[in-house]
């Protein structure tokens, strides 16, 4: 089987994404900023500040998928913090590409991005055609598909994976949404009508699966669930799926624009994503709807 390099290996995504290429016997490495041996994968050393990648790691390589970048709602968006997160996807795929050149190209590139690139959209139905939103995290997403966009000018094959919310009981947003639930409380937040477009984690890394394994992925592709729901019947759904009785409230998008500030939009912003076009190249959803995704993911912990 084909070898797999996959940078952000350690994230959420990631590690599930490993788990599955390896149960179908594929080898995978993590490019990573320290080789350190507790890893559950073989890992070649690289740093996107000083310019350099492992060249072994890239002489390996049969496929390589990147999903590196620093956290979207990790941190409050300062100035330095949005010059960061733009900075660890523009640079990450550009040095990516330096050594493509000097050493080997591979037989496919694929990238993450979000579906953040469409802004706030109300209940718009998005396609991959759309344009896109404005705010940060449209030019953040627009500056790293600029940058994946010079990997596929090369002519190697590049699938760009505009994800969704992705949904995994082990962390993410689902983690956060599960808190309140704690206390028998759900939290929507502002009226709850926003559109959030979501996939199950094992969804997710099928897409880049098949990205590896079909030629015809050449393109950008929204990785979404085909029926997206509103935030307050997500949150809704995971009472539903935890069997637990709830008091369901908001969180008023005043006090998120003032506690958040501009990271509210990550929160606030409706984006209705379209799956038509994976699904129009053969791919199946395995969790198409969202309260047996929830029951899922819960019952596995996955």
């Amino acid at each position: 089987m084909a070898n797999i390099l996959i940078a952000g290996g350690s994230g959420l995504v990631g590690q599930r994404l490993s788990e599955l290429l390896t149960i179908k016997g594929y080898q995978v490495s993590w490019l990573s900023r320290n080789k350190n041996k507790d890893n559950p994968y073989a890992t070649f050393e690289w740093g996107i500040q000083k310019g350099f990648i492992e060249a072994a790691a890239i002489e390996w390589a049969d496929y390589v998928v990147n999903l590196a970048g620093a956290g979207i709602a990790d941190q409050h968006w300062t100035k330095n913090r949005k010059q960061h997160i733009i900075a660890s996807r523009v640079e990450s795929a550009a040095l990516l590409l330096e050594y493509f050149k000097k050493i080997k190209e591979p037989k496919a590139y694929l990238s993450a991005s979000a579906i953040g690139y469409y802004g706030n959209r109300g209940d718009q139905l998005l396609s991959e055609q759309a344009s896109p939103g404005t705010g940060f995290l449209s030019k953040s997403c627009m500056a790293w598909e600029g940058a994946i966009d010079k990997v596929r000018e090369t002519g190697i094959r590049t699938a760009t994976i505009r994800i969704g919310i992705v949904l995994s009981s082990q962390g993410g947003a689902l983690e956060k949404m599960l808190i309140p639930f704690r206390f028998f409380i759900g939290t929507y937040f502002g009226d709850g009508a926003q559109w959030y477009s979501w996939i199950h984690i094992d969804d997710l890394c099928r897409v880049f699966i098949r990205g590896i394994e079909n030629e015809a992925m050449i393109d950008t592709y929204n990785a979404v669930a085909p029926h997206p729901e509103t935030n307050k019947k997500l949150i809704k759904s995971i009472g539903q799926a935890l069997q637990k009785s709830a008091i369901y409230q908001s969180t008023p998008a005043f006090v998120l624009r003032m506690g958040m500030g501009e990271m509210s939009h990550v929160v606030l912003d409706s984006a209705k994503a379209s799956s038509a076009k994976i699904e129009a190249i053969g791919f199946k959803f395995e969790f198409p709807h969202l309260l047996p995704a929830l029951k899922d993911l819960f019952d596995r912990e996955i």
